[in-house]
């Protein structure tokens, strides 16, 4: 009935508009007429009913909103920014379990180890050594990813309840504070396994996860100390393969990183030690998932938990939601010799969720969505291009901005006219700066 009611008074607004534009009695007669046919036709055409409706004008305080990738939160406690996360009721996080996913890593090298214990120690003196690439000292996946390494490796240390993630510089005698000496027992025979060095990969002008730094510093370390070095561990692939192509692969030197790049899934044929896929079809498919669930007012678990029309939905073996932190998380999976071959594509979108929405009933909308860092190994060669063959799945013109991964200006700069869009995905440079954002989007 309600739409029957719109449909009269669009119809009476139409005629008179009609008649005022028309100096044409003729024309305006028959504007009229068709406008009462219009009002008394059934209700079998709401499809063209909402295309006559006007838009609907939405604050952009409460546009729907999805942080990615950087979870908001205190990059010196790791303390999650709910003020951020509960921005207005659709705003969400969506990023990956980052506990589960380190004490893969940690566990996949400690395997590794214990699977090559004959030939992994290169001197012979007892002692496994491992240097680690430290991504960036004040993100929060970083700081899971290194306590992940040292306690799979029994080289971690407690400082106030936690494993002390902080980076050691150099460390072969063993003296450092902030880890102690591992061990490790194959065969009947005790193994020492000592962090040799780690430093954060960061740049002269500010940048973390600097993959041109991480080469440096294995050169650097391999020149001092390199018969020592048995191992290489890294907060991500971009840094695992920049130390590998200059010095692990040539040194037979395996090497582990994160985030299952295509490249670095490839090096496990030449000998990388392995990586985790953490599942970044899953994280980029519920980036825009959630955002188009709040776009067309429906539960935000549709096409997640629940089948939507199309028949799109993810197991809870790839995901889970957590409610108090407002947050979704992708699983992550271990990626070795064993099974590199199913990972080799990693931008190809997850079958489960590959289905088309209907454009009648998902009609486009449009996002703005940045990445932090425009020469971030992962999010530009993995991440973004998998948004890329969703957007287009969803119904969604998604504008991508690229970042500098220095400032946080650099990106803010560019979201000047936030009322253009209907809704926005960020990706900040750091964890700390979400109100940089709120605030735009608040004004």
């Amino acid at each position: 009935m309600k739409k029957k009611i719109f449909a009269l008074a669009a119809a009476s607004l139409m005629a008179v508009s009609l008649a005022g534009c028309s100096s044409n009695s003729g024309e305006t007669s028959a504007a009229t007429e068709a406008a009462t046919e219009a009002a008394g036709a059934e209700e079998a055409a709401p499809a063209e009913e909402a295309e006559a409706a006007p838009a609907e004008e939405v604050a952009n305080k409460d546009k729907p909103l999805v942080w990615f990738n950087r979870q908001p939160s205190n990059s010196s406690t790791g303390e999650l920014d709910m003020a951020a996360l509960s921005f207005n009721e659709d705003t969400y996080y969506v990023g990956f379990n980052a506990n589960q996913g380190a004490e893969l890593q940690g566990q996949m090298i400690r395997d590794y180890i214990e699977a090559n214990i004959d030939t992994i120690d290169r001197n012979g003196d007892g002692i496994i050594g491992y240097v680690l690439a430290i991504g960036d000292i004040g993100h929060n996946d970083s700081i899971a990813r290194t306590r992940g390494v040292r306690s799979a490796l029994g080289t971690a240390v407690d400082n106030n309840g936690n494993v002390n993630s902080d980076p050691i510089g150099t460390n072969t005698d063993g003296s450092a504070t902030a880890v102690q000496d591992g061990t490790i027992e194959v065969n009947g025979k005790t193994y020492t396994i000592r962090e040799l060095a780690s430093q954060e990969m960061k740049n002269s002008a500010g940048a973390t996860w600097d993959a041109a730094t991480a080469g440096n510093a294995i050169n650097t370390w391999s020149a001092s100390f390199g018969d020592q070095i048995d191992v290489i561990a890294s907060n991500n692939d971009g840094m695992g393969m920049s130390m590998f192509n200059a010095w692990s692969k040539d040194n037979k030197v395996p090497t582990f990183g994160y985030d299952a790049n295509a490249d670095a899934v490839a090096a496990i044929a030449e000998g990388y030690g392995g990586t985790i896929s953490q599942h970044a079809d899953v994280q980029a498919y519920l980036t825009l998932r959630v955002l188009r669930n709040a776009l067309d007012g429906v539960d935000v678990d549709t096409g997640i938990g629940t089948a939507d029309e199309a028949g799109n939905v993810l197991s809870s073996d790839v995901y889970e939601y957590n409610a108090d932190e407002r947050s979704y998380y992708a699983l992550n999976v271990a990626v070795t010799a064993d099974n590199y071959q199913e990972f080799t594509d990693s931008t190809k979108v997850y079958e489960p969720v590959s289905n088309q929405l209907d454009a009648a009933e998902h009609p486009t909308k449009k996002v703005w969505l940045d990445i932090y860092n425009a020469a971030d190994n992962f999010l530009s060669s993995t991440y973004q291009p998998l948004l890329q063959n969703y957007d287009d799945l969803l119904n969604l013109e998604v504008e991508y901005i690229g970042g500098d991964g220095q400032t946080e200006s650099n990106i803010t700069n560019r979201l000047g006219n936030p009322s253009q869009y209907d809704a926005f995905a960020i990706n900040m440079v750091k964890t700390d700066n979400a109100a940089s954002y709120t605030a735009l989007l608040s004004q």
